[in-house]
């Protein structure tokens, strides 16, 4: 296939970080050809990156099957969708000083590298709709993931009077029509995540109305079973954190702790990372590292691309869309 996207990756991109990021996307458009499943991880802040240009795509073109990622990333690709016009970019961030940060806070403005998400028009707008979800399923008893009270809030269309983008670019929208699986390891910890327990700190909601991650372990686990015949499941990481070691885990839980072997290795791996090995940092582990854990096969095709994945991600996937 050619084209100018291609073209310019395929003449230009022949060494280092740049042929890592080739053999990566041509390792993913094989897999997936050959019949494999895809998982992408989302750590960082990718969604207020704006990479739902790219990944909402991916999604509804089918090359992305389950997706894990930060309650960050999961709320604020929300964010961006009601409240796009309203965020305030800082390119001389590096020069602020304390108090012109303490400015941007007395401002309702809160600042991811150079970009300001506005508060009142991302979150206070989210909140007094997702509460009523959040009430109604309290009331009733009932429980559900966070990504799922998400896909409720999406689908129906109680969003749509304050949507300032395309809705073509939320990967959110796109991952809720197409009601494809998604993980949060570590919800809490997200601005979304804290609202919900001061309702239940304040006695109003159960906090298992919310479902957390022991059972989005055994969701995945059940996910994982059904899906990893033939080809297998792939796992392609943006970042790290807990968006990717969680779900990765899933493979050597069900084969040393449920001690169930015909459970089939993570059969394609990629890792967009700048994250450095020599600090212990598991983010930054090397792929073979791994396959001590049980995680990855010896035979696995396994990439690093050693690079900013804002740059990286968007490319890797305009190769597998034929941009």
């Amino acid at each position: 296939m050619s084209t100018p996207i291609r073209d310019f990756m395929q003449k230009h991109y022949l060494h280092f970080n740049a042929a890592a990021m080739m053999d990566a996307a041509k390792g993913y458009e094989t897999h997936i050809a050959e019949g494999g499943k895809m998982m992408v991880t989302l750590a960082g802040a990718m969604s207020t990156a704006e990479l739902g240009i790219s990944l909402a795509e991916m999604i509804r073109q089918g090359k992305i099957d389950i997706i894990s990622c930060t309650g960050a990333n999961l709320e604020e690709d929300l964010m961006n969708l009601v409240a796009h016009s309203h965020y305030k970019r800082v390119p001389n961030y590096r020069d602020l000083s304390p108090k012109e940060e303490w400015d941007l806070l007395e401002n309702h403005y809160n600042r991811v590298t150079d970009t300001c998400i506005p508060e009142e028009e991302a979150f206070r707008r989210l909140q007094k709709h997702i509460y009523t979800l959040w009430k109604e399923a309290n009331d009733k008893g009932e429980r559900y993931f966070p990504h799922e009270f998400m896909y409720k809030l999406l689908l129906s269309g109680v969003l749509e009077q304050y949507y300032e983008i395309d809705p073509k670019n939320s990967w959110m929208l796109a991952a809720a029509e197409k009601n494809i699986p998604i993980v949060v390891p570590g919800w809490e910890d997200s601005t979304m995540g804290n609202i919900f327990a001061s309702y239940c700190i304040k006695g109003e909601f159960k906090p298992t109305t919310v479902r957390g991650g022991i059972e989005y372990m055994i969701s995945l686990t059940e996910w994982y079973r059904q899906n990893s015949g033939g080809k297998g499941v792939g796992f392609f990481q943006i970042g790290g954190g807990i968006a990717g070691d969680f779900p990765i885990c899933v493979v050597p839980m069900m084969y040393q702790d449920l001690e169930w072997h015909d459970v089939p290795f993570w059969s394609y791996f990629c890792q967009i990372s700048d994250s450095t090995t020599s600090y212990g940092s598991y983010s930054g582990a090397v792929p073979n590292e791994k396959i001590t854990w049980g995680k990855l096969d010896i035979d696995t095709p396994k990439f690093v691309i050693e690079s900013d994945a804002t740059i990286v991600a968007p490319l890797v996937f305009a190769w597998i869309l034929g941009w």
